[in-house]
Formats: C-alpha cells, sequence, structure tokens
C-alpha cells in the first residue's frame, strides 16, 4: 500500500489517497456492502455517511427484472457508486464462475468480489475451489478482487493466480470479532505485490483502524454497519475510523514499554532546596 512515510517535513495531503485495483481507481478505500439493513431507506442514508465509493451487490439478489420499478436493490444504489458484483452464496467454483459472468453480461461490471465458501455454517472460503476459480476468471479478464482465509501462503498463491487484490478475512463473516489473527494478517501485507482489503469479522469502528494501521490497502465490511443498533450512525464512525486507522499506519507509533517514561524533559529542572539540579546522567535506583 502507499501510506505516508514514518517521518516527513513536507505537508501532508488534504485526501487519503484513492486505491487502485487493477484498472479500476476507488476515491475511499472502505468498501461496504448492501445485505442485511433493516430497510433500503436506512442502507442508502449508510452508504452516503461511510463515504464509501464502491458497495458490493450480490448478483443472485440484485433483482435484475424489477429494476426502475422501485423494487430491485439497484434502484436504491445512488449512480455515483462503483458497483462490486460479488458471487456470495456459492460453494463450487463452477458456480461462482457462472454467476460472476452473469453479472458482467448484464452490465454491472467485469470486476468481481470472488467468493467460493466450503460450508454454510463457518462461510470460510474453499482454498482449492476458489484458487481455481481466480486462475479462470484473471484469465477471461475479470478484475478479481478475492475473498480468502488469513493464510499468507494461499494469498501469495491467488495473487500469482492473476488475483488484482486479496481480501483476507479478519475474522468469520458476520462474526464481528475483529482481526481475530494478527500476526498472520501483517505477514500478507508484508509480502503482497496487490492491495490487500480486509474483509468480513468488523463489529465496530476500532475493527477497522486496527486493520488500517497494519497497514491494509482498505476494508470491505456489511453486518458491521447494517446490524449495528444505528447502522447510519455507525456508518459515520466507519468512515472516521479508517481515517485514522491510515495516517496513523505512516505516523511512526511509539515503542510499546512495561514501564512509564517522562514525556517532560528531566534536564534543567527546578530543584528542591537542598537538592541537586537534574543534569540528565543516569539514575540510581535504591539498592545500588
Amino acid at each position: 500500500m502507499s501510506n505516508p512515510p514514518a517521518a516527513t517535513s513536507q505537508a501532508l495531503p488534504a485526501e487519503i489517497p484513492p486505491l487502485r485495483v487493477g484498472r479500476f481507481t476507488f476515491a475511499s478505500r472502505l468498501l461496504v456492502g448492501t445485505g442485511k439493513y433493516p430497510t433500503m431507506e436506512v442502507m442508502k442514508h449508510a452508504l452516503d455517511e461511510s463515504g464509501c465509493d464502491v458497495v458490493t451487490v450480490a448478483v443472485r439478489r440484485a433483482n435484475l427484472s424489477d429494476r426502475g420499478r422501485g423494487e430491485s436493490l439497484l434502484d436504491w444504489i445512488d449512480p455515483r457508486y462503483q458497483l462490486l458484483p460479488n458471487t456470495a452464496g456459492c460453494f463450487t467454483a463452477e458456480d461462482a464462475l457462472r454467476t460472476a459472468r452473469l453479472g458482467r453480461e448484464l452490465g454491472i461490471s467485469d470486476m468481481v468480489k470472488l467468493e467460493v465458501l466450503a460450508d454454510e455454517r463457518t462461510l470460510l472460503p474453499h482454498p482449492v475451489q476458489t484458487l481455481e476459480a481466480t486462475r479462470i476468471l484473471a484469465a477471461e479478464g475479470f478484475t478479481v478482487l478475492v475473498y480468502t482465509s488469513d493464510d499468507p501462503v494461499l494469498a501469495l498463491e491467488l495473487e500469482s493466480a492473476g488475483a488484482s487484490a486479496v481480501m483476507p478475512a479478519g475474522a468469520p463473516i458476520g462474526s464481528g470479532l475483529g482481526v481475530l489473527n494478527r500476526n498472520s494478517m501483517e505477514i500478507i501485507i508484508e509480502r503482497a505485490k496487490v492491495p490487500i482489503i480486509i474483509d468480513a469479522g468488523v463489529g465496530t469502528a476500532s475493527d477497522v483502524t486496527i486493520a488500517m494501521e497494519m497497514g491494509a490497502a482498505g476494508v470491505l465490511l456489511n453486518s458491521g454497519i447494517a446490524m449495528a443498533q444505528h447502522p447510519v450512525r455507525m456508518a459515520r464512525s466507519m468512515r472516521h475510523a479508517l481515517a485514522a486507522g491510515y495516517w496513523a499506519a505512516g505516523a511512526g507509533r511509539i515503542a510499546k514499554r512495561r514501564y512509564a517514561q517522562a514525556s517532560s524533559p528531566v534536564t534543567g529542572r527546578i530543584a528542591a532546596q537542598g537538592e541537586p539540579a537534574a543534569t540528565g546522567r543516569a539514575v540510581r535506583f535504591a539498592g545500588e
């Protein structure tokens, strides 16, 4: 990713730089889903508050035949958004390929969020089927953003297979557990040559900040907003959380310490009567 350098004397840019995935450019690094909202009206306002540029749409529930009559999901999505069709609900590579091709044929996009799930209970990705589908779709000219596990080896294999972005799950879909395996996620980010967008498991704004602080290029979420008690308010918090994490990632955090360290200088202090002024020399601890 292209975070700001850890130390710079130059003025910071006014905005977070856009994210480039394949031939597409995302104005916002927060990608938001369109499922599970209490109403379409709530979804519309939440998307606006999130500041997102890209919204995911499950091809299977887009109801394109009713488009234009207020009964299709797409009728509620402002034309300013880029649509990212996904293959949600597919459990085989063949099914995912069919769904991705349908989304392109219907004119939604030739960009696709590829999901090939292993089973209905965990909703974890099937590694073999996902890798197979990635190779085929990339060869067919799709811009593939692929949902995967937090396996660093598989992430590299998907990149080699032609994925334009790799999207490891922070935690199981809809779990709200945040980023569970930070070590593996950081390895994936460190070794990748394509954008790493953390997907799934976001429960609240701090999860987004943590993901971005690790160096992720972006975050995709749905349930964390849609299933919150106040989705529109949560959407706004997610927008600010992403910005906080992005800028913090390039700022260079201080080292963690077991004990306190004074933030004020110890030299030049006014000494109490009868005590020598501080000189900055090593402190002698009791018992030495």
